[in-house]
């Protein structure tokens, strides 16, 4: 399934052509409406005739991205918030190795999904950073599982105040050659993003 969209918009009578992205857990409209809005507040999501109708804070929306996508779309946004483990990628296959500490609640019971924790073959590794310091001592430590293609998520942190921001973690590790592939809200407090090396052609 396409996880983006570019398409018309009827958003409240305003029509206009967009670019909508799926991602977990919202809808990121990009282009002449931009806005971000998380699944829970979609309702009455219905497909039809190459539509995809919903309701977001009370205004109705129509997005005309095809019938295929239309459906899948629907199916998606009905299907109910994936786990915190299936957003970081934890099976009961997994293996993955956890740098500093884990004190959220919701982020020790997705662990728990996990097979093992190790940093022997990880599969992932999930570091939880809040200083600067946080994120140097974590890169160092993962550096050649980094390099082996290894993704690692960073766990920090949300919203203004803090000695650790987005700007500052995708800035550092960009001039480490490391791209990020991914965001997931972990629990109120804290967030994520998920980081993988660059790929050279």
């Amino acid at each position: 399934m396409g996880r983006e969209a570019a398409c018309q918009c009827n958003w409240a009578g305003k029509s206009a052509k967009v670019k909508v992205l799926l991602e977990t857990g919202e809808l990121v409209f990009r282009g002449e409406i931009r806005r971000r809005v998380p699944f829970s507040d979609v309702k009455d999501v219905k497909a039809q005739s190459g539509r995809l109708c919903f309701t977001a804070g009370g205004e109705h929306v129509e997005l005309f991205p095809g019938a295929d996508q239309a459906a899948k779309w629907a199916k998606t946004l009905t299907a109910g918030p994936p786990s915190l483990a299936r957003k970081l990628g934890i099976t009961r296959e997994s293996v993955v190795w956890v740098l500093g500490d884990v004190s959220d609640e919701a982020l020790r019971s997705a662990l728990a999904e996990a097979a093992s924790i190790s940093d022997k073959d990880p599969d992932l590794i999930l570091a939880c950073v809040k200083t600067p310091k946080d994120l140097e001592s974590a890169l160092a430590k993962a550096h050649s599982r980094l390099a082996g293609g290894v993704p690692l998520w960073l766990v920090y942190p949300k919203g203004p105040g803090h000695p650790l921001n987005e700007a500052m973690i995708r800035s550092t590790l960009l001039a480490k050659s490391l791209v990020d592939t991914k965001v997931a809200s972990v629990s109120s407090a804290l967030t994520a993003i998920r980081f993988n090396r660059r790929r050279t052609t």
